[in-house]
């Protein structure tokens, strides 16, 4: 950042609140401080939230802020989403058509740099959620935003939006996210797709669609295991881990009586060792085989090499 700002200047103002308090725009910022800059443009956006701007003004002034409940804290992330969003198309405007007045490298301006900026919404919504909540994770928040949407649409039946608004009441009182963003969801593909004659076919309904959604999951996480299973065994292991492998082997026959063993060993335990051995054998024999083939190393032992080259 530091080098792009001495090279092509700030072709982008930081974004800050009327009384100051940064919204976006923090490497930027820093770059011009490590730069000596005494002054950077910036762009003011009002029309914020009270609880926005205590947020950001807490966040700036390094102090600790109450807790945040679910629903709070998705109102400010949909609200720095916009702030972020703005941001993120200033600067893609100004990348593709550049400063217009800024003459020299190393003088404020209008963007952040002059390479393409990257991210797409994802970045979007993760710088939003953490400036909210410190981490950034943005799934629950966004799941809390499409039920109080869902809550909100008077297209959807009835029985939909209350559903909606019994788990956003839910949450409030401490239920986890998304068990109630699936019945939502459930609900709404259920009404979506049939003609219930009354709420209470949407209610039978929308259990069976999440039995099902959750028998599709099961099916899946199945699926794919099986998937990992059969990859990991088709994987050829390094002659290292091989190495390895022999090396905690050896010497193991001392660890058993062979009587013992005889006495107790199970039928098909015992088969399984001998169907271990003969793959063992026949590893050996093939090793043996391409290790006697040109190119391949000196499979004799060490002594043997050494006294013929002393001959």
């Amino acid at each position: 950042m530091v080098d792009s700002l001495k090279r092509v200047g700030l072709l982008q103002p930081i974004t800050i609140t009327p009384d100051g308090h940064l919204i976006c725009g923090f490497r930027r910022l820093e770059a011009a401080k490590a730069l000596q800059w005494r002054t950077v443009r910036v762009w003011v956006r009002s029309g914020l939230s009270d609880e926005l701007t205590r947020l950001l003004a807490e966040r700036d002034e390094n102090t600790t802020h109450k807790p945040l409940s679910p629903l709070e804290a998705a109102r400010l992330y949909e609200e720095l989403r916009t702030l972020v969003d703005e941001d993120a198309d200033r600067r893609k405007k100004a990348t593709q058509f550049g400063a217009k007045s800024d003459k020299t490298a190393g003088q404020p301006g209008h963007a952040e740099s002059a390479g393409p900026q990257s991210g797409g919404q994802g970045e979007a919504r993760r710088r939003a959620a953490e400036m909210v909540t410190g981490k950034a994770s943005y799934a629950r928040l966004e799941q809390i935003l499409a039920m109080e949407r869902i809550a909100a649409d008077p297209s959807l039946s009835p029985a939909v939006r209350d559903l909606a608004e019994t788990e956003l009441d839910a949450i409030r009182n401490g239920a986890p996210v998304d068990p109630g963003y699936q019945r939502v969801k459930a609900a709404q593909r259920v009404a979506a797709s049939s003609t219930p004659a009354d709420d209470s076919d949407v209610g039978d309904l929308v259990e069976k669609a999440l039995k099902k959604a959750k028998a599709d999951k099961a099916r899946r996480i199945k699926e794919n295991r099986a998937k990992r299973e059969s990859a990991a065994a088709n994987t050829k292991r390094s002659t290292r881990s091989f190495t390895l492998k022999w090396t905690e082997l050896a010497g193991w026959s001392q660890k058993y009586d062979p009587e013992q063993i005889a006495r107790e060993i199970k039928t098909e335990d015992w088969a399984l060792f001998l169907r271990v051995l003969e793959e063992t054998k026949a590893f050996a024999d093939a090793v043996d085989l391409a290790r006697g083939s040109p190119g391949a190393p000196d499979s004799r032992p060490a002594t043997q090499s050494r006294a013929e080259s002393s001959c």
